[in-house]
């Protein structure tokens, strides 16, 4: 898969480079370039961590935080009071960001954001299955796996730039701005995205709360994208109709 994943890279690379660029390329800097490509699925967790770190401060300084007054803190504050505060030995940093898109997403340095368009579409209930949700991808190491896909994206920009210097030393605000960027809008798998609801569900059992909220955030996602799933929080696969069924099945007992 490795190889795999850096072929398509360097190609990709080659395909943005063009003719006319190619007649002149440094090949030194594509090499370099794909090394940084392979470098990315070899990400220790310390290394993600660290990403995970400028990433966040990156995405914190372009968005507008809610301050600690503000009735969105203070009611993101009651619903987590109950949830983790820490994931993977990190402490959990739960901030909302005042945008009305509809979105949450969590990283592995205990990094935990969640958008004010989610909290006016969902209950308390609802909000805390979908942190969990995200708590969990965390938890069950996928976010890693995302954070060296988005690595291994803004590598191949690199290639395409011909610039080769991808070192986690070098980042600069705005290089771990797009990183951020990469690491939200990549996708999860399915079976990810599925081991990530049992997660939140099992959590939400153990800390005795409502489940009932995993499968209603669900069904106002399908609504939301018309029943095909595809919402900005979580570019849901499975449908968030088939996930809200197999929640309450849960519940059922099923």
């Amino acid at each position: 898969m490795k190889i795999k994943l850096l072929t398509a890279i360097v190609a990709s690379g080659v395909v943005l480079a063009g003719c006319k660029t190619m007649e002149s390329a440094d090949v030194g800097g594509l090499l370099d370039s794909g090394s940084t490509a392979m470098k990315a699925m070899t990400l220790t967790d310390d290394d993600v961590v660290t990403l995970s770190n400028d990433s966040c401060a990156a995405m914190d300084a372009q968005n507008k935080v809610a301050d600690a007054k503000s009735k969105y803190t203070v009611r993101l504050n009651k619903v987590i009071a109950s949830m983790p505060q820490a994931v993977n030995g990190k402490k959990a940093v739960y901030k909302v960001y005042m945008t009305q898109d509809v979105n949450a997403w969590a990283m592995a340095n205990g990094c935990i954001r969640v958008y004010s368009g989610l909290m006016d579409l969902m209950n308390d209930d609802e909000l805390r299955g979908v942190i969990g949700h995200e708590i969990g991808h965390v938890a069950l190491g996928h976010s890693k796996k995302r954070m060296q896909t988005a690595y291994a994206a803004s590598a191949a920009r690199s290639i395409a730039a011909n610039s080769g210097n991808s070192a986690l030393a070098s980042l600069s605000r705005s290089q771990a701005g797009d990183l951020g960027e990469k690491f939200i809008n990549a996708q999860f798998s399915q079976s990810q995205e599925s081991a990530a609801d049992d997660y939140s569900f099992d959590l939400l059992t153990e800390k005795k709360m409502s489940r009932q909220g995993l499968v209603t955030s669900f069904q106002k996602l399908a609504k939301l994208s018309g029943g095909s799933g595809g919402s900005s929080i979580l570019e849901l696969s499975p449908p968030s109709e088939q996930r809200a069924k197999r929640m309450q099945d849960r519940i059922d007992g099923k």
